[in-house]
């Protein structure tokens, strides 16, 4: 029971509770009367702090009935599972062999790493105690744990490593009001839209009608996850100060970056260079950085530029960390046109950096090389410096290959310090066998660095994007390790940042409005959804294990019903409701064992039985107990002279067969977007996610600017899309069982799946306007005062709920409007393909491509923009662009032949083809190109102005007089 007036413990959050005898409130310090529990007090004696962590004055030894520690019995599983009260192991479905599952069985026959799991459930337990204890009684918000004071051995480690900033009322408060008013002025116009229509063209009325009832639903799904928004603040200095005590080990948690990379001939080496020398001289002890690059073309080429790479990081790091140089990838520092003598104290700054930039140009000479040499490949193959064939020459059949270069027992830089693990990795590929592409990548690098390394936390970084922020992993720890605000985190998402775009942001490429706006806004609910890169995982939770806060499942009672305002089902049918939602959760392995104590003898041995562990992680016995070290770590059971065999075993082609990789633990296949689906699963299991935002974007990367690869990306996303949306996965259905998805989460990840299909009334709604001025008829009756109130209305809504978001959100009106436009462009464009293709590849399994072909290119600023593609992607919108023109051009001839009564309804109709016009703008920029540095917008007025002064000109007839009309009619008479 609760108390309000008891004092809270100032580690776990819970009332500190009475004495054994009930005399009295407990009280662990009677110098300073901190404020401790029991059970926390008795914790941090175990740990061996045996003074106040305020005041130091040593505890009484009456306080505490420490007991001692039991040797650890060898039981089974399952019986050693029922009386733990820790939160979050599940388990999974797999199978493969091990290469040295025979060197980890110990002298009674039993696996070692069983025996260890066992141990390393005991130590949990008793550490976890007190979080456990929260966990039971109180779930402590979101909020508060943001706030709430963290117990340490100094006083000021008790700080906050993060803080919530709330949007000032000032602004949120209006927003929310006026989406609350828009929302009644659209049931407002839709109550007269249907009620009114228009008889004389009603097959147009009701498909702008359908039209508009959709494009309110999308609006809806899209607006209100933006409810919350929220920022977020981080203190890097106490994480240090917390974690990083001079004269001590750095604390702070390992953390393995991941860098995959296919072709490098698409995907220059340079690039993918320039991303693992950031990653290399990244602000973090070298100890606890491993960089996995991962080669999924087995390039000859990516190999020796990382060999290459490798040998100049041993001058670049240093560097980098002696004069704090920002960004740390090479080939951006020194194309900066800013004063890099600015905050530059040390004399041989300058010298040193002109020898370094000379290094740089002499190791972008010997990368080149190996490029150019690249483009020709030998009829015999490729052959390493020993005279060997490079095993990767079939690029389809080839074994699994794991170099390591630096680290710990490799070469040092050029001071003699020790560089971060660097590792190349290119998982075997046999014919037959499915690789799922990128997220196949992934799963085979989590495996390989669980093996070797076993960081608790995983960075995923796209080959063009590199560190631009090295501080970027503290800001990530700020939050992940915070005992209370981490311990249902699955992973942080930074926002993408990118370099190389034009000024105007033509094709909405920055995409300012997603990431600072609706992540934002997802970020006060359950947290951003996953975009693919730039995100710091934990590692637990790619193996589908629940947060430790996760709810049990409530039990089914005969005064249950479905909902607090229908009616009451039968027992029967709760029941049967109720083992639905445990099935569900047992195949996804989502739940934590408190649930466990739910189930029957049978259904919980066979779940935490070597088998289920074997059947969902695979056959290797020291990736299996990789996966239960919650802190990461190698195991004690690791063999460093087999490591290298294990880690080559766990990324065979076979190894992922009958198991859930990519199924319920990993990176999840499925679909071309494997980072939405990845991110759903998590927060469907109760995990929430973080969005950072430094000051300093933590990662850059490359954008596609030039129009044609812009919507072909754009293509790829919402194919992607459409594949969730037609699979298993579609949050319209998937994990309402467990009830762990909010709802406004829930509604935002709808709107990710079936944003693609509003191409379809989008096309049509495009292609109305010029309808309506070539026939002569409109899709709204003559308006009433009370009907232009409405639509006066709903128009400025829309313009003030915009006015407001730029207000809470810091974007700019021109990004707004880029957002808008490119909504349009590629909605009538790559939307539309991605929803014929998407049904073509579910439904009829054929995968249609389409090709780009390059027409001219310029040599200027931004000459890729300027470029023309070809392919059939342009098609729609090019023909909307052209019949709205058509269409004005003809509205305005039908009005030069009725008179002055035919102009008011035109302007109506010109106004709606305008809007489609405008829209599709950049599109018809893209399209033209250049033209010799004619702006577009002068040729576009010039067409229209052109058209419609001649049919100005025709109907004046100013040559012919009046009295010539027999002339004319013999004129008009005569066969030309």
């Amino acid at each position: 029971m609760m108390h309000p007036e008891m004092p809270i413990c100032n580690t776990c959050g819970e009332q500190v509770g009475f004495v054994s005898n009930g005399s009295g409130v407990f009280v662990g310090c009677h110098e300073c009367n901190f404020p401790i529990c029991k059970a926390c007090l008795d914790y941090e004696i175990k740990e061996g702090h045996n003074a106040c962590i305020q005041c130091g004055t040593p505890y009484d030894g009456s306080l505490t009935n420490v007991a001692e520690k039991e040797p650890v019995t060898h039981t089974t599983m399952a019986g050693h599972l029922n009386h733990s009260q820790d939160a979050g192991l599940h388990a999974r479905n797999i199978s493969t062999v091990s290469t040295v599952d025979s060197e980890m069985i110990d002298e009674d026959g039993n696996p070692i790493w069983k025996n260890r799991v066992e141990s390393w459930k005991d130590k949990k337990n008793k550490k976890k105690k007190s979080v456990a204890k929260v966990a039971k009684e109180v779930q402590i918000p979101v909020d508060q744990q943001m706030g709430e004071k963290q117990g340490s051995t100094e006083a000021n480690t008790m700080q906050p490593l993060s803080q919530i900033v709330p949007i000032p009322k000032s602004q949120i408060t209006p927003y929310r009001v006026v989406i609350i008013v828009r929302l009644i002025i659209l049931g407002l116009f839709f109550h007269y839209r249907i009620t009114n229509p228009v008889e004389s063209s009603y097959g147009l009325w009701l498909t702008s009608v359908i039209c508009e009832i959709w494009f309110a639903i999308s609006w809806v799904l899209d607006q209100f996850p933006k409810w919350c928004p929220i920022n977020r603040i981080t203190f890097t200095d106490e994480l240090s100060a917390r974690y990083e005590r001079e004269g001590e080990p750095s604390e702070l948690a390992a953390v393995d970056f991941f860098v995959s990379t296919v072709d490098p001939l698409k995907e220059p080496p340079l690039i993918t260079a320039n991303t693992v020398l950031s990653i290399l001289a990244v602000d973090y002890p070298v100890d606890k950085v491993s960089c996995y690059v991962s080669d999924d073309g087995a390039a000859m080429l990516s190999f020796e530029s990382l060999v290459e790479t490798a040998e100049f990081a041993r001058k670049w790091v240093p560097f980098c960390k002696r004069f704090s140089i920002e960004p740390r990838a090479p080939e951006f520092y020194f194309s900066q046109k800013i004063d890099y003598l600015k905050d530059k104290i040390q004399p041989s700054f300058v010298k040193e950096r002109r020898a370094m930039k000379r290094d740089y140009e002499e190791y972008k000479v010997r990368v080149n090389a190996l490029v150019a040499k690249a483009q020709k490949t030998p009829e015999e193959g490729w052959t390493m410096q020993d005279g060997t064939p490079w095993p990767g020459n079939n690029t389809r059949d080839h074994p699994g290959m794991i170099q390591v270069f630096l680290g710990h027992s490799g070469a040092r830089d050029i001071e003699g310090n020790e560089l971060p693990r660097l590792v190349y990795v290119s998982r075997e590929k046999r014919p037959g066998y499915q690789h799922h592409k990128k997220a196949g990548a992934e799963n085979a690098l989590v495996r390989v660095s669980a093996v070797l390394t076993n960081a608790p936390y995983i960075l995923n970084l796209d080959c063009d994007h590199y560190v631009n922020n090295s501080k970027a992993v503290r800001e990530a720890m700020c939050f992940l390790m915070d005992p209370l605000v981490g311990r249902d985190v699955c992973y942080i998402q930074f926002p993408q940042r990118f370099d190389g775009i034009d000024r105007s942001d033509r094709y909405a490429n920055r995409n300012t409005v997603f990431f600072d706006v609706n992540m934002k806004g997802l970020d006060g609910i359950q947290g951003p959804v996953y975009v693919g890169t730039g995100c710091v995982f934990y590692r637990q939770a790619l193996y589908g294990y629940g947060p430790q806060s996760l709810p049990a499942l409530s039990k089914p009672s005969s005064s249950s019903s479905w909902c607090c305002c229908g009616p009451k089902k039968p027992k029967k049918d709760l029941e049967e409701f109720q083992r639905d939602s445990r099935r569900d959760d047992l195949n996804a392995a989502i739940f934590n064992l408190k649930e466990i104590e739910s189930y029957d003898d049978y259904e919980r041995s066979l779940l935490i039985s070597q088998m289920s562990f074997e059947k969902t992680f695979g056959m290797s016995s020291v990736f299996i107990e990789s996966t239960l070290m919650e802190n990461g770590g190698l195991a004690e059971s690791a063999n460093p002279a087999t490591m290298i065999n294990e880690a080559i075993h766990v990324i065979s082609c076979g190894y992922e067969e009958k198991t859930a990789w990519g199924k319920e633990i990993g990176w999840i296949y499925g679909s071309v977007t494997e980072d939405i689906l990845t991110g759903f699963k998590m927060h469907c299991r109760g995990w929430r996610s973080i969005y950072c935002m430094p000051v300093r974007p933590a990662f850059k990367g490359s954008a596609p600017i030039n129009l044609s690869d812009r919507l072909h990306q754009v293509l790829r996303w919402a194919l992607g899309s459409v594949e969730i949306f037609l699979s298993r996965h579609c949050p319209l259905w998937y994990g309402w069982g467990g009830g762990r998805l909010k709802l406004l989460q829930r509604l935002a990840y709808i709107n990710t799946i079936v944003y693609p299909f509003t191409s379809l009334p989008l096309v049509a709604y495009c292609t109305l306007p010029a309808i309506c001025l070539l026939t002569g008829k409109f899709i709204i009756p003559t308006l009433s005062n009370l009907a232009a109130v409405w639509f006066l209305g709903l128009f400025l809504s829309i313009i003030t709920t915009s006015v407001l978001e730029i207000r809470w959100s810091g974007v700019s009106i021109e990004e707004l409007w880029r957002n808008e436009q490119f909504w349009v462009i590629g909605g009538v464009s790559a939307h539309l393909f991605a929803v014929f293709q998407g049904f073509l590849k579910m439904l009829a399994g054929v995968d249609t491509n389409f090709t780009v072909t390059s027409k001219s290119a310029d040599d200027l600023e931004f000459g890729e923009l300027y470029m023309i593609k070809w392919t059939t992607v342009l098609i729609p919108p090019t023909t909307l662009l052209v019949v709205n023109l058509v269409g004005v051009v003809a509205g305005f001839s039908d009005a030069l032949n009725k008179g002055y009564e035919a102009w008011g309804p035109l302007f109506g109709k010109v106004f709606f083809a305008f809007w489609v016009i405008l829209h599709l703008y950049p599109f018809l920029k893209g399209l033209m190109g250049r033209q010799n540095r004619t702006p577009t917008i002068v040729i576009l007025w010039s067409v229209l102005l052109a058209s419609v002064f001649s049919l100005v000109w025709v109907k004046i007839d100013p040559f012919v007089s009046k009295g010539d009309s027999s002339l004319t009619q013999g004129c008009i008479e005569i066969d030309c």
